[in-house]
C-alpha cells in the first residue's frame, strides 16, 4: 500500500519524546536459602568460640544390691572456634548523575545501594555454605570464615579419595559420582545414629533434578490437574524424618548439604552498615560492610553427600 503524499512520519521527526520504561528488569539469582534458614547471633571478637559435648555411652547393665560407688570421671566440653570475615560492596555516583532524574529510580545512589546489598548477601551465602577453609589472616591476608563443608566429618558420604578433618579445614575433594538415593539414605542413617535430625537439603540445580527422579517419586499418588505434569520433589520423606529439598546457585553443585537449622548460626561482629566514604572531587561513594562468621553449633547435627557429578 502506498504512503500518503507528504505525510510527516517518525523518521523525519526530531522532537518525539523517548519512551523509557520505569521498570528495571533484573533476573540474577538472589536466593540465599542457607543463610535465610539458619539462626543469628552477635559476637564481640573476630575469633569466636562455642562448646560441644556428648553423653556417655549407654549402659544396659544394672548394679549389685548394696553396691559401692565407683566414681566416674567428668568429661570437659570441647571448645570450637571460627573466625569472622569482612565482606563489602560499594558504589560511586557523580554529582551530576545524582542530580538527574533517571527512569525507574528514586536516585541513582539509592538504586546502587539496593543492588549492592543484594549482591553482598549473595557473597555471604557463597562464603557460608561452601568449603572455604578457616583462615585467621594477618596484616596482608584477609580472614576467611570456615564454610559449612569444612566442618562436617561425622555424617558424610564421599567419593574415592575424598576426606575431611573438620574443624574448619577445607575437605579434600574425591572422585565425582552420580547422586543416588542410597547415598542420601546412608548419610541420613549416619545422622540419626549420631543424634542429628537434618530437615533441609540444599543442592545445585542438576542434583535437584536427580532427586526428583528418585524411585520413590514414581510410587507417589496425588491429585493433580489433567493438564499438569508433576515431576518435582520438594519434600523427601525418609525413615528418619522429612527433608525440604531446596535448590541453590550459591552452594557447590558437587555437594548435597543436609542441614539442621537449629544447629547453625550466622555470627555478626558487625551487622550490615552503610558507610559514607570521604568525597574526592565531584562524586559520592558509599560502602556497605558486614563482618560475620559461621557457627556450626555441632557438626554431627548435619551431613553432606559430597563429590557428586554436576551434569
Amino acid at each position: 500500500m502506498a504512503k500518503v503524499t507528504n505525510a510527516f512520519d517518525t523518521y523525519s521527526a526530531t522532537s518525539d519524546r523517548e519512551d523509557l520504561s520505569n521498570i528495571i528488569y533484573n533476573i540474577s539469582p538472589m536466593q540465599t536459602p542457607f543463610m535465610s534458614s539458619i539462626g543469628k547471633r552477635s559476637i564481640q571478637n573476630v575469633v569466636f568460640d562455642w562448646q560441644t559435648e556428648v553423653l556417655a555411652t549407654p549402659v544396659a547393665t544394672g548394679e549389685l544390691e548394696g553396691f559401692e560407688l565407683s566414681r566416674s570421671a567428668s568429661v570437659a566440653t570441647t571448645r570450637v572456634s571460627n573466625v569472622a570475615m569482612i565482606s563489602k560492596r560499594d558504589a560511586t555516583v557523580s554529582g551530576s548523575q545524582e542530580s538527574s532524574d533517571p527512569a525507574g529510580k528514586r536516585s541513582e545512589m539509592a538504586h546502587q545501594l539496593a543492588i549492592m546489598s543484594k549482591a553482598l548477601k549473595r557473597d555471604m551465602e557463597e562464603a557460608l555454605c561452601q568449603n572455604g577453609a578457616k583462615t585467621t589472616g594477618d596484616a596482608t591476608t584477609a580472614r576467611v570464615t570456615g564454610g559449612f563443608e569444612s566442618w562436617i566429618t561425622s555424617n558424610d558420604s564421599r567419593g574415592a579419595g575424598g576426606a575431611s578433618t573438620g574443624g574448619g579445614a577445607a575437605p579434600t575433594d574425591g572422585t565425582q559420582r552420580d547422586l543416588t538415593e542410597q547415598f542420601l539414605k546412608d548419610t541420613l542413617q549416619l545422622c540419626f545414629e549420631n543424634g542429628g535430625e537434618p530437615s533441609l537439603a540444599i543442592c545445585g540445580p542438576h542434583n535437584k533434578q536427580v532427586i526428583s527422579g528418585f524411585t520413590g517419586r514414581t510410587q507417589a499418588r496425588q491429585m493433580i490437574d489433567a493438564n499438569t505434569v508433576e515431576a518435582s520433589v520438594s519434600i523427601y520423606s525418609s525413615d528418619f524424618g522429612e527433608l525440604k529439598i531446596v535448590p541453590s546457585n550459591r552452594s557447590r553443585e558437587r555437594s548435597l548439604l543436609l542441614v539442621d537449622p537449629e544447629y547453625a548460626k550466622v555470627s555478626y561482629l558487625r551487622d550490615f552498615k552503610t558507610v559514607d566514604i570521604a568525597t574526592i572531587g565531584d562524586a559520592m561513594t558509599k560502602m556497605i560492610v558486614v563482618e560475620y562468621g559461621l557457627e556450626v553449633s555441632n557438626e554431627a547435627a548435619h551431613g553432606v553427600v559430597a563429590d557428586l557429578n554436576v551434569s
